[in-house]
């Protein structure tokens, strides 16, 4: 039985065709709904990254309603191992089944959350699919002539110099954090949730 307040994932399916994906999501009734995109599977990412864990319950307690998944070839993911536009459909699959379960005047309303390598793929996302923002955490690779199609955010750690600075002047830098956020890793948790309530705010803004 779930106490009230507990904190509590329910496992989910994400169908794929004629496979399915893993997943874990967690109801909420706050607008938007949040997408988890994991590292990519030749980076070793899956569901389970500790940055996708903190994302989510920061979220959830907040009352975002929440998923995340592991790529086709991970953890119980089905099929093989993809990339680059394999990838792409994953995710894509993973959005459509987060939006198919939102209700209220928030249905359909999503932000992707994309960790390490997968930031190109969430905004290639974005540039087909509407979604209210995307936010890169720790993004190892970012073009200053990517097409930004939504709000995006981008967090970094302040070890983290692999953006430069004066070509990214609007990274949110959480202080005393490694590349890893083995440190300060709350304060990601907290810096989404804020993001969060400034893309309703400004939806709601007439």
């Amino acid at each position: 039985m779930v106490q009230r307040g507990q904190f509590l994932e329910r496992p989910t399916l994400v169908p794929l065709g004629a496979e399915v994906l893993e997943g874990l999501s967690h109801r909420g009734n706050a607008s938007p709904g949040v997408l988890v995109v994991p590292p990519p599977p030749a980076e070793g990412g899956s569901m389970d990254h500790v940055v996708a864990a903190e994302v989510v319950w920061a979220a959830a307690t907040a009352g975002h309603p929440t998923l995340r998944f592991n790529f086709r070839g991970v953890g119980a993911s089905q099929g093989r191992r993809g990339r680059g536009e394999a990838l792409r459909r994953d995710a894509r699959a993973a959005l459509e089944a987060l939006e198919s379960n939102l209700v209220g005047d928030g249905a359909r309303r999503v932000a992707l959350i994309a960790l390490a390598g997968t930031g190109e793929l969430a905004l290639a996302l974005a540039r087909e699919t509407p979604v209210a923002g995307v936010c890169l955490i720790g993004p190892s690779t970012f073009s200053a002539d990517w097409a930004r199609p939504c709000p995006v955010q981008i967090i970094v750690a302040e070890e983290d110099l692999a953006l430069p600075r004066a070509v990214f002047p609007d990274l949110v830098v959480i202080p005393g954090a490694d590349r890893a956020f083995t440190r300060n890793l709350p304060l990601v948790g907290k810096t989404v949730v804020e993001w969060l309530k400034s893309l309703e705010r400004a939806h709601e803004s007439p």
